[in-house]
């Protein structure tokens, strides 16, 4: 009496197919993560530039957070607000403004009066953080100046 090879060949076949699964998904795994990471990067980037670009502003005004506020914000009026020592600007996953486009607030650029510890010099933090998530912010930086005398 002889065996059939046939279920023998089947397990093989199988064990084949479960191997190639296997590698599919890591491979799989390996794309959404890259992406992730990609999408992660590119935010960091935007945020830098916009981080250096509001240090840049706060700087260029002697700390006037409401007037760099007005120039940092997107066209039409961003979710935004300031007081004399801080400001917020919120933007939606695009880097716009969040209500022209009906998307929600994603990033928020954030800008703090901090204390020097020296007189005559003033200084802020200025970061970028994810809206909602993560106790990190995504870039951050301090800028400082010279205060300016009220007697010239």
């Amino acid at each position: 009496m002889t065996r059939s090879k046939a279920p023998l060949a089947m397990m093989e076949q199988m064990v084949m197919l479960l191997v190639f699964a296997l590698a599919a998904a890591l491979c799989l795994q390996a794309f959404v993560k890259s992406d992730e990471m990609s999408k992660r990067g590119e935010a960091r980037d935007r945020a830098a530039a916009l981080c250096q670009n509001a240090a840049e502003t706060l700087r260029a005004t002697g700390g006037d957070f409401s007037w760099a506020e007005k120039q940092l914000r997107p066209e039409g009026g961003a979710v935004s607000e300031s007081t004399e020592d801080a400001l917020l600007i919120g933007y939606d996953e695009d880097w716009n403004e969040p209500s022209a486009h009906g998307k929600a607030t994603c990033y928020n650029l954030r800008a703090q009066r901090v204390d020097s510890g020296t007189a005559g010099l003033s200084k802020a933090a200025v970061w970028v953080e994810l809206f909602e998530g993560e106790d990190e912010p995504l870039f951050e930086i301090e800028v400082a100046w010279q205060e300016v005398s009220p007697h010239g």
